[in-house]
């Protein structure tokens, strides 16, 4: 397993597939490399299938967050390592990349393309700037009281309050915490309180977004839920150089194949 080390010591581990141009893809909250949808985004990009031709197209980036798989972390966190953790592995990938990324790691992608990072291309799904559409009031109350239990300790009872305020039933909530799975989403529960960090309190950050030159490609998905779809545009419309476009059927969990062969035309293989 590779690694790169960002600036403050953290260990980031990776993958790196395919040949070509090179894309690093970055997960939103309580996802990494085995577990999350990058890997199946990544089998479909190192190749381009458009028109049945097989040729490599992409080195295609998938690597665990800080706090997450099998990275390492270092305290306190500031949304700022996590830049450096990009950074890092933008350098590693020769000093520039095209960069796809969603939910909140959208608004971790946005920031580190307005520190000058390398990035020449960005793509984003849904970034979550969910106070661009609603009261703040909802997610003031999501954030303290996220703290107070991963201050407390309550790994589980964090992970289901994140579950149930992105809008997942509480029986589901229920039946996911039966399975065996759900000590994996209590190991990683402490990096919610990142992503929470990384969205700043919902709002799209257009003091960054402002400075951000480069070309941008913002998706949303018209089976999702309607405050995305608006959040999404918000962002788009913050942008210098944005494209904004909807994806026919996709909601936030996005199928790989559905976004695969946009990321290929926006990119340019």
């Amino acid at each position: 397993m590779p690694t790169v080390t960002s600036a403050d010591g953290t260990t980031i581990a990776y993958e790196r597939t395919g040949s070509g141009p090179a894309l690093v893809l970055v997960d939103g909250a309580m996802c990494y490399r085995g577990a999350g949808p990058m890997r199946p985004l990544a089998a479909l990009l190192q190749d381009n299938f458009a028109g049945g031709d097989q040729r490599s197209t992409f080195t295609v980036y998938t690597y665990d967050r800080r706090g997450r798989g099998e990275s390492s972390d270092t305290m306190p966190y500031a949304v700022a390592r996590e830049v450096e953790d990009l950074q890092a592995l933008i350098t590693q990938a020769g000093g520039e990349a095209y960069v796809y990324a969603i939910s909140s790691g959208a608004a971790l992608a946005l920031t580190t393309a307005a520190a000058g990072s390398g990035i020449t291309r960005l793509a984003i799904y849904e970034p979550p700037f969910m106070a661009e559409v609603e009261d703040g009031a909802r997610i003031k109350e999501y954030t303290e009281r996220l703290h107070e239990l991963l201050d407390a300790g309550h790994k589980g009872d964090a992970v289901a309050l994140f579950m149930t305020h992105v809008g997942v039933p509480a029986q589901v909530v229920a039946g996911i915490q039966a399975q065996q799975g759900w000590a994996m989403l209590e190991a990683i529960a402490p990096t919610l309180a990142y992503d929470d960090e990384v969205l700043a309190g919902g709002s799209v950050p257009r003091d960054l977004t402002s400075t951000i030159a480069v070309p941008v490609l913002v998706l949303a998905g018209e089976a999702s839920p309607v405050g995305l779809q608006q959040a999404a545009k918000a962002t788009a419309d913050a942008l210098p150089a944005a494209e904004h476009r909807m994806l026919d059927g996709q909601t936030h969990d996005v199928a790989p194949g559905a976004i695969a062969p946009v990321l290929v035309e926006f990119f340019g293989a």
